[in-house]
Parts: structure tokens; C-alpha cells; sequence
């Protein structure tokens, strides 16, 4: 069988073939995660409309069809016949199937139930593409299976939910990409029954979660509550009738290890999380981020932290879970911890680190416990020598190890680094090459973009999980514009999504001094100390020359912002589905342009020398400010429409001691606090102008 390391060859040879023979029509076929491998020989005569009699063989069920497009008959009607069998004697990994299209019929055959899962959900992606191009079906063998066996993606509901409608989609799409793992966030966002008070009103209930749980499981998802404990606490240690339980009682961030108190409420908790995800193999019980004292118990902060994690683990296992922890907190106590972000170290500094301090994790490695998954999460550099060497470490002592990579983590508005798709890149790699069971793509809520800003990132990860290190990240890029939104969007002249990164990261501090957006809501005087001053009008001229990098940028990103518009308008109307999807990256589009066009405005402003130029400019000032809120309107009618914008009216914010953009209102407004704020300042010196104005006449 020949390996093909691309489908783009995939997809060539089918063209070829296709102007060999003129008949049937090939299509241009990109799936993905691309097979493992597959061999082409042809074009069938099965079309897309081919009506298919099904048989299993061994009268296993169909599996759930995510997509829906397959046409098959149970009865003995249809012009064709797809073969499908479970057979534990196929020599392939768990998960694995082969797929043969024939001239006039289809076999598969998997190794297990999830095996076949995957068979029909490749089989889908085969038949949209010819549906989508009015093209046969190829000739062709396809072998395939997983390199790693836990590809599992991250769901943070900590600041927001999505429509419940959203969720059961998304099970699907995940699903339809081979992810077979949620570790879903839970915090305050389920109806707790034996800890009430932590739930937020908009809470779903265990049985709602339920649902989405079993639906996901009919898919091959199997969805595990995360916890969090010992730190990230503030959801639950916000409420009065928790601080006793805090740590350290001025801050809501982490329990005290040593209260008895402490695990009745975490175990509750638990107990609910478990009811609601009754499906997943693990428990994430969290534990970064955070430093206890026990109330100023002077015991070491790594002995209070395995404590913890002792009793949690303990609970976890004896209720059927394993559980998983962050493993960063140790790895920080011993001093270990700065190599693994330090890719620059060689494999003689990094050792020399841990031969200096390795000491100070083998005091206490009898208290590490061994039924624990330590996760570790890296999202820049895993390629690092001190990453690797402490994933080591745990391996070397007997201790199930496991990474964490992202596809969002503080970017706001929109995930960036071409949706780090090098970092997941290199951390699938690694994890395959170890002979890791598997790979979390972590997608924090903090800053709150839009999940379906996400999908690249989530799609670029399936790829690497399943297959590896088979295809570049512009081949990726290419067929998930073929998979999310039709052939007619695979050529790279569609691509706007890394384009918009740079505006995006500009509209970011466009009007700030600084790095300051996620702190103006805890600053003093934001207007003064936070915002850009606005122009003189006695010293005319002086603003522009002291802002002219960022009004140069301001012009490039307009002109670029526009041409991303025109882009994303001709995607809308040539694209065969996801619309809703490019909805959504109109917005930040819309939004991102707007800090470049009012900061040109305030150029021309600071350069009006008439009085007719100066009111002129200060009316197109205004005229801006009433625009944004026809903006942010249309932006909150887009989002709103799988996102729920606003917290209950009662919800509690807690003390924010990450200052999370999505923890700074109940409402929308943190999206928008900037732009809000400057507004004010423009009034005001807009109202000093008309006053000097009329002192002058006077």
C-alpha cells in the first residue's frame, strides 16, 4: 500500500485522472485529519446520489451520522451496497478502520465500535466534497488510525455559556474531526444540589448536562468535568458563607488545605460533577496556580499541595475516575520550573538546574500520588529540553504523564499566532514520539473570544493528534477552509484569518498607553493614567507627531482591514456552509477597525486650522462615537445568537486576581471598555473646546 503524505497529492491524482478520462468527474478531495494511509487507483461510478443498501455483517448498529449526507437505504433497494463489520482481528490500533470504495460499492471495517465511527465520519467528508462538486466518489483504499489515543479539547464555561443548542453542534463538528475527549470547566455554570449557593442562576442543571454528556458518548466523546481546587477557587470563595474556608482570608483564590471543611466541599462537588459527565474516564481536580500556607501552618507549600492532592486523588479514584492535576506548582516549589520555558537552555544547563534542585521533589516523592495523570501544560515552547525533562521526571518515577497545549489562551478578541497551530504542532509531536497516551488543547475563557474563533486551532489539532507531523500548517489551513466552508474556499487567495491578527492585536491598546486594557476596570483614573491624551488644541499638530507609529499603523491596518472585509464578504457569498461562522469573523473585523479609524479622526483634528476644519472634525469625532453603538449593537445581535452576553443580574464578580476581561461586568460592556472610556474623555475635552471657544467671542 503506498503512503501519501498530503492529500493535496490526494486530490491532484483525482484531477489527473479526471482529465484522462473526462468521465465521470473527479473532484478536488481534502480530508481531515488526513488517513494514515491510502491508495488510489481510480474513479467508481457511485455519484453522491447513489442510493447505498446497507449490510452490516455482523449485525453491528450503525453508527450516529454527524453529518447527515450519506444516502443509504436499510432496505434492499438501493443501486449499491456498503459492507460495514466490527472485527477485533483487523490488525490495527484501537480506533482503526479501513475503508474501500469500490466501482460499485463501499467495505468497511473497523476494530471496534469507535473504529467505525470514524470510518463513517470519513466516509462523510468524502461524499460532501464530490456533493459539493457534483463529482464520483475515487477508487480508493484508505487504512486508518489514531497516533494518540486521548484527543481531548478543552471547554471553559467559567465566564459565559453558550446556547444549549450550541453545545449539541458542537458535538458533532468535534466528533466529526475524530476528537474523542472533553475536559469541560464546569465552575459555577452547573446546579450544584449538595453545594447550591456556588451555582450561578443561568446554571445548567445535572440533567441538562447529562444530556449533552450521552450525546456526546453516542459520538465517541466521552465529556470529564474539571473542578477547580486547590487555587482558581474564587467562584465558590466569593460567597460569604465560604470564607472560612479560604486560605488566606482577605482572598478568594485558594482554600486552606489543612480545613476538613474544605473537602466536604470539594467532594460535593464532585459528586455533582460525576453525575453530570457520567461518561468520562477522568476527574480534573486543577491545583495550578496557587500557593497555601494552611492559614500560616508553616508546613512547606509543596507538602501542603500534596495533602490536597492525596485526598482529592484518594476521593477520585474510589469513585471510579483518575483524576488529573495541573503539575506546575511542584515543579515551581523545587525550582525546576523556568527551563521549561527557556527553549535557548542546552540539555547541560537544564540538567545542571535539576542536578542543583531535584533534591527538593525526591523529599517528598513517596507523597506523590501514582493513580494521578500529571498534566503538563505548556503552550509556547514544549519543545523546550526542560519541558521535556520534566515530563521525564514523572515517567521516571512511575507517574502517568500527559500535555496541555492551547488554541487560546490571553489573546483577546480572537486566538493569534496563526491560532498557535506550531505550538499544538510540536506539542502532538512530542507526545507521540514519548509514546504519551495523549494531548489536551486547552481553550481558556479569560479574555472570552468567540468560540467560534476557535475552530482553526481545534481543527489543526485533530490533524496532529490523529496523524501526526504528516502535512504543513498552510496544507492544514487549506483544508479546513475545504472542510468548514466548501471547496469553493480552499485556495489560499481566501485566507483572511492571519491576516486579521495583526489589526486585531493594534485594536487591542489602540487608544491606550500601554498594555492596559484588562486593567482599567481596577485602575484609579483610567481616563488620565490609561488612555492616550487628546489633541491640544494650543499646541496644534504636537499630538500627531507624538503619535505618528501608531497613526502610521492605524493607516496600514485600515487599508488592510478593508481589503479583509472585501475578502470576508466574497467568502459569504461563494461559501457552501458555516456562514455563521464568518458572521462572527466580520464582527472582530468591524470592531478591529474601528481604533484605526477613530485615531485618524483625532488626527484630523489635532491638524484642523479653521474654525470651519476644527468643527468639522470634532462633528466626524461625534459622528464616530454614535456609530460604535450601531457597532457593538450588530456585534452583540451576531454573537448573541449562540452566546449568552449578560450574567444574572444577582451574579456576584469575584476579586479577579488573573483580571479576566470576561470577570469585569455583568453585562457586555467588557468587550467594549476602552473605547467606552475614551469616549468620555472625548467629551469632556470636546466640552472644554466649546467652552474656550466661548470665552474667547466674549
Amino acid at each position: 500500500m503506498k503512503r501519501i503524505s498530503s492529500t493535496i497529492l490526494f486530490a491532484c491524482t483525482l484531477l489527473f485522472l479526471s482529465c484522462v478520462s473526462k468521465e465521470p468527474k473527479s473532484g478536488d478531495f481534502n480530508l481531515l485529519p488526513q488517513p494514515q494511509e491510502f491508495n488510489i487507483s481510480g474513479l467508481s461510478s457511485l455519484s453522491p446520489t447513489t442510493e447505498l443498501t446497507v449490510k452490516a455483517v455482523n449485525q453491528e448498529e450503525l453508527p450516529v451520522l454527524t453529518r447527515g449526507i450519506l444516502p443509504l437505504s436499510e432496505e434492499l433497494t438501493g443501486e449499491s451496497q456498503l459492507t460495514y463489520q466490527i472485527t477485533s482481528e483487523l490488525d490495527l490500533p484501537s480506533e482503526g478502520y479501513t475503508l474501500s470504495i469500490l466501482a460499485n460499492g463501499i467495505n468497511i471495517k473497523a476494530k471496534d465500535e469507535a473504529g467505525l465511527f470514524y470510518a463513517f465520519a470519513t466516509l462523510e467528508q468524502i461524499y460532501e466534497d464530490a456533493k459539493d462538486q457534483d463529482a464520483n466518489l475515487p477508487l480508493c483504499q484508505i487504512t486508518d488510525f489514531p497516533e494518540l489515543s486521548f484527543r481531548a479539547v478543552h471547554i471553559d464555561v467559567k465566564h459565559h455559556l453558550e446556547t444549549t443548542e450550541y453545545y449539541y453542534g458542537l458535538m458533532n463538528k468535534l466528533a466529526s474531526y475524530k476528537i474523542n475527549g472533553i475536559i469541560l470547566e464546569i465552575e459555577d455554570k452547573l446546579k450544584f444540589k449538595r453545594q447550591p449557593i456556588i451555582a450561578s442562576d443561568d446554571a445548567l442543571s445535572i440533567e441538562e448536562w447529562r444530556k449533552i454528556s450521552d450525546y456526546a458518548k453516542e459520538r465517541n466523546i466521552a465529556i470529564s468535568p474539571l473542578v477547580q481546587g486547590l487555587g482558581h477557587a474564587s467562584f465558590i470563595l466569593k460567597h460569604p458563607a465560604y470564607y472560612d474556608l479560604r486560605d488566606d482570608p482577605s482572598r478568594d483564590w485558594a482554600f486552606n488545605p489543612l480545613d476538613p471543611k474544605t473537602y466536604e466541599v470539594q467532594f460535593d462537588q464532585y459528586l455533582d460533577a460525576m453525575e453530570a459527565f457520567p461518561h468520562g474516564q477522568y476527574l480534573h481536580v486543577g491545583g495550578d496556580e496557587v500557593h497555601t500556607t494552611g492559614r500560616g501552618s508553616k508546613e512547606p507549600a509543596l507538602k501542603l499541595q500534596l495533602t490536597w492532592l492525596n485526598k482529592v486523588a484518594e476521593f477520585a479514584e474510589e469513585h471510579g475516575r483518575t483524576p488529573i492535576f495541573w503539575d506546575d506548582m511542584p515543579l515551581q516549589q523545587a525550582d525546576v520550573y523556568a527551563p521549561m520555558f527557556k527553549p535557548e537552555m542546552t540539555e547541560e544547563e537544564v540538567n545542571k538546574v535539576w542536578e542543583e534542585n531535584e533534591h527538593k521533589l525526591l523529599a517528598f516523592l513517596d507523597d506523590f500520588p501514582k493513580n494521578c495523570v500529571y498534566m503538563r501544560w505548556n503552550y509556547e515552547t514544549p519543545q523546550a529540553i526542560g519541558n521535556i525533562k520534566a515530563m521525564q521526571w514523572f515517567k521516571d518515577h512511575g507517574m502517568e504523564v500527559m500535555g496541555a497545549t492551547a488554541g487560546q489562551t490571553r489573546w483577546v478578541l480572537m486566538p493569534q499566532n496563526d491560532s498557535n497551530m506550531e505550538s499544538i504542532r510540536a506539542f502532538a509531536v512530542n507526545s507521540i514520539d514519548s509514546g504519551s497516551k495523549g494531548l489536551l488543547l486547552t481553550l481558556w475563557d479569560d479574555d472570552s473570544p468567540h468560540f467560534e474563533l476557535y475552530m482553526r486551532g481545534i481543527l489543526a489539532f485533530a490533524e496532529y493528534t490523529w496523524v501526526g507531523d504528516k502535512r504543513s500548517n498552510e496544507e492544514i489551513k487549506t483544508a479546513f477552509r475545504q472542510r468548514e466552508y466548501g471547496h469553493t474556499m480552499a485556495a489560499a487567495n481566501n485566507a483572511f484569518i492571519s491576516e486579521l491578527e495583526g489589526p486585531v492585536a493594534f485594536w487591542k491598546n489602540a487608544l491606550l498607553k500601554g498594555n492596559q486594557r484588562n486593567y482599567l476596570k481596577s485602575m484609579e483614573n483610567p481616563l488620565e493614567k490609561a488612555l492616550i491624551d487628546f489633541p491640544d488644541m494650543n499646541n496644534k499638530g504636537e499630538w500627531s507627531k507624538e503619535h505618528s507609529d501608531r497613526l502610521e499603523k492605524a493607516e496600514a491596518y485600515m487599508k488592510l482591514t478593508d481589503s479583509i472585509a472585501e475578502k470576508i464578504k466574497l467568502a459569504r457569498a461563494k461559501a457552501l456552509r458555516n456562514d455563521y461562522n464568518l458572521q462572527v469573523y466580520e464582527q472582530v473585523n468591524n470592531l478591529a477597525q474601528y481604533g484605526p479609524k477613530l485615531l485618524l479622526a483625532l488626527k484630523e483634528y489635532d491638524e484642523a486650522v479653521s474654525q470651519d476644519e476644527i468643527k468639522a472634525s470634532a462633528q466626524k469625532l461625534k459622528e464616530l462615537k454614535s456609530g460604535f453603538a450601531s457597532l457593538r449593537k450588530e456585534l452583540e445581535e451576531v454573537y448573541s445568537k449562540t452566546r449568552i452576553l449578560t450574567k444574572p443580574s444577582n451574579y456576584i464578580l469575584d476579586q479577579d486576581h488573573h483580571v479576566h476581561l470576561a470577570n469585569q461586568s455583568l453585562n457586555f460592556d467588557w468587550q467594549f471598555y476602552a473605547e467606552l472610556l475614551f469616549f468620555d474623555k472625548m467629551e469632556r475635552e470636546l466640552e472644554k473646546e466649546i467652552q474656550t471657544e466661548v470665552t474667547e467671542s466674549l
